[in-house]
């Protein structure tokens, strides 16, 4: 395997920022410190004007395979992901066919293992019907990172709405749950208000329909039932104001047992920009007013909100451009989360030990990642180089994505991302792929 050592930069972990040279060493971090010297055959970078971070995990994608690779691959996300820095990610079970038995879930692991160029963990799926199988994932509580409940908002039979089946497993799965929160008799109600008030939907409908009170009834109901089961649970996507007060920052990360995820559309976009990008922003749990945004970065900063996630969820152009009610909702988001915080790096909204805390470090620690998620001596060598001043515009010429287009497309970001390290393998290199090694799954100190 080929080594590597990345002289003079600046790295950025565990709050600190600080100027040294990385030793990577047989997919690993060998050392880390100031003007390290090597007697063996290494390729030198020079780190000199660049900043040196631990990978993006993203613990919230949707890569579409099996069943939905019109859109999107394992193979093209996870290549996307890359190029974005994001050395890991935590993939949803809402493909086709769902990941409803514990077969279809490793299937999906065997597929990652031949094709992902990024390292990956899948989640088991539930339904109102396959409580056996879910609870069979407790015996893989180092192999899985969770057990994902729609419980609302969902297509086909991912919706888990019967409140005995939500209490089993509430009460039974051992390892993490993460949720979608929204009600889905509140979103009904609010169609039929609506209705009889206009007879076309726009994309700007969207927010009242799925609005602040659905999202806030079905995160209490889900914290409810982790309280009374002393559930282990992580809420997706949070997207109102009105939710960050479920949640606490009275403890250390490692010490919650009820986590919470922010995404980084929430925290750009807001309802105003149905105006112009529609139904590409129409995505579930909706974009809403502004004030939520405003809310949501403030529970980023203080800890209410524990992680930055994607949501990574393509669908085709085709699928996009339907009427508002029948357009597919979800967006595209893998390639540039990294650049769009960086960006409000550079805007003085966050500074960069926290990009890097909430994207890498929390999420490591949320989902007891085993060796990774920071940059430490004996750890994966999970790494991203970024150039806070080399600018990138995203067009559709450098985008990815299967599905060919983005929300962020014609936004001019003042950082790139130069080099993506997996386990040491340099995969993604000044725009160059090295696709001679895929990722791994990842493991869980539980």
């Amino acid at each position: 395997m080929v080594n590597y050592i990345v002289k003079n930069i600046r790295i950025v972990n565990e709050s600190k920022s600080f100027y040294g040279d990385v030793l990577l060493k047989n997919g690993r971090i060998e050392r880390v410190g100031p003007s390290l010297s090597v007697t063996e055959n290494v390729i030198e970078i020079n780190g000199e004007g660049r900043v040196l971070l631990p990978g993006v995990i993203d613990d919230q994608v949707h890569f579409r395979e099996p069943g939905l690779t019109h859109k999107a691959t394992i193979y093209t996300e996870a290549k996307a992901a890359v190029a974005g820095g994001i050395t890991s990610f935590m993939e949803m079970p809402n493909t086709f066919p769902p990941a409803f038995t514990q077969q279809l879930l490793e299937d999906k692991y065997y597929t990652a293992s031949r094709n992902s160029l990024a390292n990956y963990s899948f989640y088991m799926g539930t339904s109102n019907y396959n409580l056996e199988d879910v609870l069979l994932t407790n015996a893989k509580k180092n192999d899985v990172c969770g057990v994902k409940i729609f419980m609302g908002s969902s297509t086909g039979n991912l919706l888990v709405d019967n409140p005995l089946v939500l209490d089993k497993l509430f009460g039974g799965v051992e390892i993490l749950i993460a949720t979608h929160c929204e009600v889905e008799g509140i979103i009904k109600a609010n169609i039929e208000k609506l209705r009889k008030q206009k007879a076309v939907f726009e994309p700007s409908d969207h927010p009242l329909i799925r609005n602040e009170e659905a999202c806030f009834e079905s995160s209490f109901m889900a914290v409810q039932l982790a309280k009374k089961h002393d559930t282990r649970l992580h809420i997706l996507h949070i997207s109102t104001e009105k939710e960050l007060q479920l949640f606490s920052n009275m403890l250390p990360l490692k010490d919650k047992r009820i986590t919470a995820e922010v995404c980084v559309h929430h925290l750009h976009f807001t309802s105003d920009d149905y105006a112009r990008l529609g139904n590409q922003i129409k995505c579930n749990p909706a974009i809403k007013a502004p004030h939520n945004r405003q809310a949501l970065w403030q529970g980023l900063l203080d800890d209410r909100l524990d992680v930055i996630a994607t949501d990574h969820a393509p669908h085709t152009w085709a699928e996009k451009n339907e009427p508002y009610e029948k357009a597919y909702a979800g967006l595209p988001l893998v390639q540039h989360p990294l650049q769009l915080m960086l960006q409000y790096v550079k805007e003085g909204k966050i500074t960069l030990e926290r990009v890097v805390e909430k994207m890498s470090h929390a999420v490591a620690d949320c989902f007891r990642v085993a060796e990774r998620g920071y940059i430490r001596e004996g750890y994966y060598a999970d790494l991203v180089i970024a150039d806070l001043n080399k600018p990138m515009m995203v067009e559709k010429e450098n985008l990815l994505y299967k599905c060919g287009w983005s929300p962020l497309e014609n936004t001019t970001f003042d950082a790139s991302i130069t080099h993506t390290f997996v386990n040491g393998h340099l995969v993604y290199g000044n725009g160059v792929f090295d696709e001679s090694k895929t990722g791994m799954r990842l493991k869980f100190d539980r």
